[in-house]
């Protein structure tokens, strides 16, 4: 399976926030959107960073209450890895456990297509293993 099937599923929509955007507020993002990460990007489409809620513990136990009304920019993740579309989520899975990465940006010619999570592997990991079992029950069964 490639990455671009999962995003069929679950669609392209990648939440943003500009780097200079208060921790505060990125935390209200995360809980409105319900979402564990954001993609930081100054104009919505370029990939700055990301950031996610364990940046946000990390340095709030560092840093403390102060974090909150600072830029998204010094908490976020510059080194990003990314997929692409055509990936193939075998790769991704690997990717992920190897870098302990919970979120990946898809990027199609430099430029975000979707983001894809962990859950997103795991969801299509098992929906693989239950399409193989159904075969295989219609093999055995004639």
């Amino acid at each position: 399976m490639r990455i671009s099937e999962i995003l069929r599923k679950k669609g392209t929509d990648v939440v943003t926030i500009a780097p200079r955007t208060p921790v505060r507020e990125l935390l209200a993002v995360l809980a409105e959107r319900n979402v564990g990460a954001v993609v930081v990007s100054a104009d919505g489409a370029a990939l700055d960073g990301i950031v996610s809620e364990r940046d946000i513990v990390r340095r709030l136990h560092v840093v403390g209450a102060d974090l909150l009304d600072r830029p998204v920019a010094e908490i976020m993740t510059t080194v990003v890895h990314t997929c692409s579309p055509d990936d193939r989520v075998e790769t991704l899975r690997t990717t992920m456990t190897d870098h302990r990465i919970r979120h990946l940006p898809v990027l199609r010619e430099g430029r975000m297509v979707g983001i894809v999570s962990i859950g997103d592997v795991v969801k299509s990991a098992i929906s693989e293993l239950e399409t193989e079992r159904e075969h295989l029950e219609q093999y055995l069964l004639g």
